[in-house]
């Protein structure tokens, strides 16, 4: 047994996240010992609760290594980004032992750069496409949802041999909804002036595989710790510029960005991206009477970059502005991801000229090369918000 595993008694809270890779390693390898199948994601559309109803076990399988990058880059162009790069560079390499493990993989019809990586990733590894509707505030989008969780739910039962209850789903439906709050709580816990943690120490609370009951008691000590006693863990937080970031997903591997921003006078008070508050705000209706279209409602306003307009995720962010009394946006955008590129325009529009806020874009790659750059330009938003001077600073 390997040492992280041989001391879990003795982890509670933030060191319990920390060692999240052995961890839920040690889980999935359980799990395939029981016979239960390992389904990949790589997205927050996928829906766990069908997974989890299935029997099965979700785990997240974006790559965070700029490492497994040139061996992708055989396959894939180099022009495309690092997330989808570093994923499809793990499995070239046989890298991932989550990805080795995998009965499946959910490619969900996102960005143009996954979908054609599934292609390739395809001719290794059993997928199942998932369409995305792409337009926002339609019953029609969330029709069409639904009738792609109902295409899933068979397929799943097909290829695992199970049947996927009303009442097992339902289950699986609380026991995510459940995950949520508690993630959500710990992420509200930075609306306090000063915060108690940093926003690196957010970033830590969450698991790439869900629903692990260990996970759902270790979220609860953090929040059992803070709420009832009134501890602080970091008084490094006290007079920092309050910032909000948004942009791409920081998956696991690629935190150091979140170092680099923190370590200049800035504490990250919300974070409106994937690994953060964007697909936790939300929870699935428990008493519909049918759970798929439930789950079809929630999952289809989940405000990404592929949705045309994506106004949702500007009145997100207007909203975790004011909640959290962010001073400034950092807008995060990784090489090549189009999407997010393009409405860095808006982003920039509603910081600068209707929230009256600095706002920052930082483009950049996993290798960090201009680490030293982006913290000077930090520095610089930090002073901006000194002086009381809303200015651009996305130059």
């Amino acid at each position: 047994m390997s040492k992280c595993c041989t001391n879990q008694a003795e982890q509670t809270g933030f060191e319990w996240f920390g060692q999240m890779i052995p961890r839920c390693l040690e889980y999935a390898k359980r799990a395939v010992a029981e016979g239960r199948p390992i389904v990949g994601i790589m997205c927050e559309y996928a829906p766990r609760e069908l997974i989890i109803a299935a029997g099965a076990i979700p785990a997240c399988l974006c790559g965070g290594n700029p490492d497994t990058i040139p061996k992708a880059e055989t396959r894939l162009p180099a022009n495309l980004c690092p997330l989808v790069k570093s994923t499809y560079g793990f499995l070239v390499q046989h890298a991932n032992p989550f990805l080795e493990m995998a009965d499946l993989v959910i490619a969900e019809a996102t960005c143009d750069g996954k979908k054609k990586m599934f292609e390739l990733m395809g001719l290794d590894l059993p997928t199942y496409l998932i369409e995305i509707p792409q337009r926002e505030d339609s019953e029609q989008a969330i029709l069409f949802l639904a009738k792609e969780f109902r295409n899933l739910k068979t397929y799943l039962e097909d290829r695992f041999k199970v049947k996927i209850t009303d009442a097992k789903l339902r289950q699986a439906i609380q026991l995510m909804n459940s995950e949520r709050r508690l993630r959500r709580s710990i992420a509200f816990l930075m609306k306090a002036n000063p915060p108690p943690i940093t926003g690196r120490q957010v970033l830590e609370c969450k698991s790439i595989i869900s629903c692990i009951p260990e996970d759902l008691k270790q979220y609860q000590a953090i929040m059992d710790r803070f709420i009832n006693t009134g501890q602080t863990e970091s008084d490094g937080t006290n007079g920092r510029v309050r910032v909000l970031l948004t942009g791409v997903p920081i998956v696991h591997g690629m935190e150091r960005i979140v170092d680099i921003i923190e370590a200049l006078r800035v504490v990250i008070v919300a974070q409106e991206n994937c690994t953060g508050l964007k697909p936790i705000m939300e929870d699935v209706e428990e008493d519909h009477p049918d759970p798929i279209f439930a789950l079809a409602k929630k999952y289809s306003v989940i405000p990404c970059s592929i949705k045309t307009p994506n106004s949702k995720r500007l009145d997100l962010i207007r909203h975790l502005v004011k909640e959290f009394r962010a001073q400034a946006i950092i807008d995060l955008v990784w090489h090549a991801c189009l999407t997010y590129s393009v409405e860095s325009f808006w982003i920039k529009k509603l910081a600068e000229q209707e929230l009256g806020i600095p706002y920052l874009q930082i483009d950049t790659d996993y290798y960090l090369a201009d680490a030293e750059r982006i913290g000077m330009r930090v520095e610089a938003l930090v002073e901006t918000v000194a002086s009381g001077n809303p200015k651009n600073q996305s130059l």
